[in-house]
């Protein structure tokens, strides 16, 4: 049995609904826009609970043949409560981390019609409406990088980030359109394993390539670089359970699709290795929080895109829930230094857990989970996925093992900083990024207490008793679990990598500054985009502008003077023509009138001879006539 379908919808609107009366009220609402934002977020959380229990599912007219269809299955139920989940998490934070001056009503608004997007993509079933979400969250998430469009760097980074994916995106576009042409019935993803051939090919690689760039794959890893231009809750939500979750996820739902193309499986499960290794080397490379978080992000997501390439659904779910309560816990947690004590440089922030101990708590419990320790969550579910990985041969399960030792480096270089004792030029360092205010409030504090129980926690998911019945729901029955000695394996790794890494971090990697350069600047791919995507459309937007000036615009402007000149020439032969006219019949009138009056003398001989002359007058016509 499934739930109500009213139940289906609602879940996304409650979100989609609010955010969009919150964005449209603007600064009008700033006192009360955190707590209904917070109010709406919990309402949803219920909905997606409500649905993940009940798996309702629904369907409305859209296009001929193609329904709206949305359906909570049991991928999606794990997706939706962990998306409520952290949105509800990030905009409590966001409620005691921005100031009054900000406009509240814009920004909890853009949230949560980002959140509502997002929610939209987990639960569609059908490749239109789940495009529809798919835009509707990258719009979002332009408007929320470029927040504060006043300054230039914000929104040259949101262009970037938007005009990269959105190149990513027309896949997504390209596959709809083979789908169609493939004859797949109701565009749904259920049924895009059976287009025929060559639409197939066309339908995975469209896919393919929007999945990579929604989840900064490589080679569109670097506009999560920029998208660090946002607030910090944005980060937490973009890097954690949105946008950059939506890929991965899609590649978890179509799996049939992958498996029937024959080459998807391992296009995909190589993409996500090398990006999981690349990107983590990148991450060591930097000086700066949350561009380390932000690598660090790619390369976590790179596991889940391996896991769906390598046939691991429940190891790719089970990795995508726990990098969500881990990352979103790092990013909020990187946003409280930031709004204290205004930087993001790792130097600067020497100290920044002891001078504030719970945040510091909170996030070494995340640096430790994100390090692939054990017990916590990350060191079981990046094994689940390896173990996925291990069918397909060594080099693959080697190149997701050097990632996972990789996490461990840059995590616990992040760690290390941020216990340093505090040193005594601390405030040269500070307020490089903003003025800070040398505070973390306790509403701030308190969703980074709570998601640090999931990040620790999330791991008694892999427990034999707790793993088989998640793979029946998620349908992934059969699939392999870590054995005793990979796990084993994966600990001594990253154990040594940690205390390698603490042991080393005054001195930093021994590699040439050429290429931590190289790896700083995040590969120099956004060089290489610049030149063939970013600098070509925004020239050509130029263009088009004027174009749309110089030519498009002269052709109404001389339409609006040759309509003047005609209303001038009108008005002139009105006043020369046709107002003479009427002049001249009033001037003939006015005679004839006149002419009338002179016989109306008053005199009554007069008008005796005037009929005299009439009557005579008559008689002749009447002589003549005849």
């Amino acid at each position: 049995m499934t739930g109500p379908p009213w139940l289906a919808w609602l879940l996304p609107a409650v979100p989609l609904a609010a955010g969009a009366v919150l964005a449209a009220a603007g600064r009008r609402v700033n006192a009360a826009a955190p707590w209904i934002g917070v109010a709406a977020a919990a309402v949803t959380l219920a909905l997606a609970c409500a649905a993940a229990a009940a798996r309702p599912a629904a369907a409305a007219p859209l296009f001929a043949g193609i329904p709206a269809a949305v359906g909570v299955d049991g991928l999606s139920a794990v997706m939706v409560v962990t998306v409520a989940a952290v949105t509800l998490a990030v905009l409590v934070f966001a409620a005691g981390d921005l100031g009054p001056g900000e406009n509240l009503g814009r920004f909890f608004g853009l949230m949560l019609i980002f959140a509502g997007a997002m929610l939209i993509t987990v639960t569609a079933t059908t490749l239109a409406l789940l495009l529809m979400g798919w835009e509707v969250m990258g719009a979002a998430s332009y408007a929320l990088i470029g927040y504060w469009w006043r300054q230039p760097r914000r929104v040259a980074a949101a262009n970037v980030a938007f005009l990269t994916t959105r190149a990513a995106d027309l896949g997504l576009y390209l596959a709809a359109g083979a789908a169609l042409a493939g004859g797949v019935p109701a565009l749904a993803l259920a049924r895009l394993a059976g287009a025929s051939p060559p639409w197939l090919d066309v339908i995975m690689a469209g896919i393919l390539a929007a999945a990579l760039g929604k989840s900064a794959q490589l080679p569109f890893s670097f506009w999560l670089s920029r998208a660090m231009q946002g607030p910090s809750p944005v980060s937490a939500l973009l890097h954690s359970a949105t946008m950059v979750a939506a890929g991965g996820y899609l590649l978890l739902r179509v799996q049939p699709l992958l498996a029937a193309s024959g080459w998807g499986f391992p296009a995909a499960a190589w993409a996500g290795a090398v990006t999981a290794l690349a990107l983590g080397l990148v991450a060591v490379a930097q000086d700066d929080l949350k561009q380390l978080l932000a690598a660090s992000t790619c390369a976590q997501i790179g596991f889940v895109v391996l896991a769906a390439g390598a046939g691991g659904v429940a190891g790719g779910v089970l990795q995508l829930v726990a990098h969500a309560a881990v990352k979103s816990l790092l990013f909020l947690g990187a946003g409280a230094w930031l709004t204290a004590l205004g930087t993001r440089k790792l130097g600067a922030l020497r100290g920044a857990a002891r001078r504030y101990p719970l945040v510091g708590a909170a996030f070494t419990v995340g640096a430790v989970a994100l390090a692939g320790l054990p017990p916590f969550s990350l060191w079981v579910s990046k094994d689940v996925v390896l173990a996925a990985a291990l069918r397909h041969g060594p080099a693959l399960y080697g190149t997701g093992l050097a990632a996972a030792v990789v996490s461990a480096v840059y995590a616990i270089k992040a760690l290390w900083y941020v216990w340093q004792p505090t040193p005594a030029n601390a405030a040269a360092g500070c307020d490089t990024e903003q003025r800070g205010t040398r505070l973390v409030t306790r509403v701030a504090t308190a969703p980074l207490l709570v998601l640090a129980v999931p990040a620790a926690a999330l791991g008694v998911l892999a427990l034999p008793a707790i793993a088989g019945p998640l793979r029946d729901t998620l349908g992934a029955a059969g699939e392999p679990s870590p054995a005793w000695w990979q796990l084993t394996l994966s600990a001594a790794l990253a154990i040594a990598a940690s205390v390698a890494t603490w042991r080393r971090a005054p001195a930093g990697v021994p590699v040439p500054a050429t290429v931590t350069g190289w790896l700083a600047r995040w590969l120099d791919l956004e060089r290489t985009a610049d030149l063939l995507v970013t600098r070509p459309v925004l020239a050509l937007a130029r263009l088009l502008a004027a174009f749309d000036d110089r030519v498009l615009d002269r052709v109404p402007a001389a339409i609006a003077r040759g309509t003047l000149a005609l209303a001038g020439a009108a008005a002139r032969a009105d006043d020369a023509d046709v107002d003479g006219l009427v002049r001249q019949v009033a001037a003939g009138a006015r005679r004839l009138g006149q002419l009338a009056r002179r016989p109306q003398t008053g005199r009554v001989h007069t008008y005796y001879i005037q009929a005299v002359v009439a009557f005579a007058a008559l008689v002749l016509v009447f002589i003549v006539v005849r």
